[in-house]
């Protein structure tokens, strides 16, 4: 089952393209900005759970 790559920060709103690695998430896939992780602390307030850096991905040429 593939990650759900949201599209935006859910505190500021921030675009979050899937080929960023601006992105954080928590194990539920909650999906924060950088500086919205590092102002909470790098943990999720909908959980409680550590917020990580979630993988980019890359799109496939050919």
């Amino acid at each position: 089952m593939p990650l759900e790559m949201r599209s935006h920060c859910e505190r500021c709103e921030a675009p979050l393209p899937p080929e960023s690695d601006a992105a954080h998430i928590c194990s539920y896939e909650c999906t924060f900005c950088g500086p919205c992780t590092e102002e909470m602390g790098g943990i999720c307030p909908n959980c409680g759970g550590e917020l990580v850096r979630r993988p980019r991905r890359i799109k496939r040429q050919g």
